[in-house]
């Protein structure tokens, strides 16, 4: 049963073997890299604070410091890379009836007058 805040099997396996902590790399092992991406999606998907981290992925002080090395040694940005190549946005689509401007974005004080002259 997949999980709504996990990731997918066969995106998993896409970037399993890049990933920091393999037994293959030097320096400490990683405990559980899926795990860790799995709170870190939590986190992100529901958009709760670290301290609101669920003990069923660890203690949320460690998995917010290792965020923060796996983003300073650009490892996010990886995983983005690897796993948007395959995107499906055949269908995907913005418009103005989802994008709305702010109310205050039409212009106001200061603002230059409309090509044409005033309205």
């Amino acid at each position: 049963m997949q999980k709504r805040h996990a990731l997918r099997d066969d995106q998993w396996d896409k970037i399993k073997e890049y990933l920091p902590g393999k037994q293959s790399d030097c320096g400490v092992t990683a405990k559980d890299n899926r795990l860790f991406i799995d709170a870190v999606m939590w986190i992100g998907k529901t958009g709760a604070p670290w301290r609101d981290l669920p003990e069923s992925y660890g203690k949320w002080s460690s998995v917010h410091k290792r965020f923060i090395r796996w983003a300073k040694k650009g490892v996010w940005q990886m995983i983005f890379n690897t796993l948007a190549v395959d995107a499906d946005t055949e269908w995907l689509m913005i418009d103005s009836t989802i994008v709305r401007a702010h109310q205050h974005s039409a212009g106001g004080k200061g603002a230059p007058p409309a090509v044409g002259g005033e309205i």
